[in-house]
């Protein structure tokens, strides 16, 4: 391993103005967001939509620093036969590849989730660097219910991302570590609160028994919010003081940076918790996005599918990039959301 070539990549990922497209769905996850712009999800419209946002050259070039891939993704061609993978390298975004092979039910433990696709990660690993991914991501998926979740689910989550985290930095590959505690419940802002931090400080725990570097990888958490169910929704700046409050106490100052995951937030309300967290500052790590749904609905929506709306899906993707570019650097206005980019 080396760690200063691990810890420049990182550093690269979460460059001030810019974050992560998370351009890595499954087949069965981007066929559900197909069909709701009715588009038949098919080898070719997977690669054609995944192409126009590569292609977005504005977007890719001034506000994204690395794109994360799923398996297909990875080894396609663009219609002229480029690979996509060059096509994000030209822009001089970083590419990834997401390595985890979804999820299954965990033994004893109804409700609950582990993560799977340890086995040959390392063989898979050494394809993917030769293919030139330079980091991975592994999801944790923690959900919040009566009873759950149980320090069971949290220890064999934390204890596989900090496998893969090891598994990946022997690659020399820079492992993004993504313990997502999930907002689907009725569960308020102070609950959320109390199961991140039991599951950052066991995410933790593991990378350092697993001798994970922690200076050559990026941490992928969820904000602090109250479950979508819950009858009280925080208001963006409370949201935004008890993430900051809840890294600073979870966090190392080691890890060198943080790109937030949206969770099925809306666009603008995963832009500016964003923009409400950077304009706290006074913190050890740069604050970026590592955004799909946040970053892609608005392109998806206006493609729809049609060559003939190209243009218009990658003006919205560079429109969604550039606010949360700003975002990332807490110099976002919600009045801007009405300026699109030229």
């Amino acid at each position: 391993m080396n760690l200063a070539d691990l810890n420049k990549v990182a550093l690269a990922m979460v460059k001030p103005g810019k974050g992560l497209l998370a351009a890595d769905e499954s087949t069965a996850t981007i066929k559900k967001r197909f069909d709701a712009i009715n588009v038949p999800s098919t080898e070719a419209t997977r690669r054609d939509y995944r192409e126009m946002l590569f292609r977005s050259r504005e977007a890719m070039t001034q506000y994204i620093s690395g794109v994360i891939l799923y398996d297909e993704t990875i080894w396609q061609n663009a219609s002229d036969g480029t690979p996509l993978i060059t096509i994000i390298e030209q822009s001089q975004a970083i590419p990834g590849i997401k390595v985890d092979e979804g999820t299954q039910p965990l033994s004893n433990c109804p409700g609950e989730l582990i993560t799977v696709g340890l086995d040959n990660l390392a063989a898979r690993l050494r394809k993917y660097y030769e293919r030139g991914a330079r980091f991975a991501k592994w999801r944790a998926v923690i959900d919040i219910g009566g009873g759950i979740p149980t320090m069971t689910a949290i220890h064999v989550n934390a204890h596989a991302l900090g496998r893969y985290a090891a598994l990946c930095q022997a690659a020399q590959i820079v492992p993004i570590v993504e313990p997502e505690v999930l907002m689907d419940g009725d569960h308020d802002i102070d609950r959320c609160h109390e199961v991140t931090e039991r599951v950052l400080n066991a995410t933790f725990r593991e990378l350092r028994l697993q001798r994970v570097a922690l200076e050559g990888m990026i941490l992928k958490p969820n904000m602090v919010v109250a479950g979508k169910k819950c009858s009280r929704q925080a208001s963006i700046e409370e949201a935004a003081a008890k993430t900051i409050r809840l890294l600073k106490a979870s966090v190392p100052a080691a890890v060198p940076g943080i790109a937030f995951l949206s969770g099925g937030q809306s666009d603008q309300e995963a832009t500016a918790h964003l923009d409400a967290m950077n304009r706290i500052g006074g913190l050890p790590w740069p604050l970026t996005f590592s955004y799909g749904r946040a970053l892609q609905a608005a392109p998806q929506q206006a493609w729809s599918g049609k060559p003939e709306n190209v243009a218009a899906g990658q003006s919205a993707f560079t429109h969604r990039a550039r606010m949360n570019s700003l975002a990332s650097k807490g110099e976002w206005t919600a009045d801007l959301e009405n300026k699109k980019a030229a």
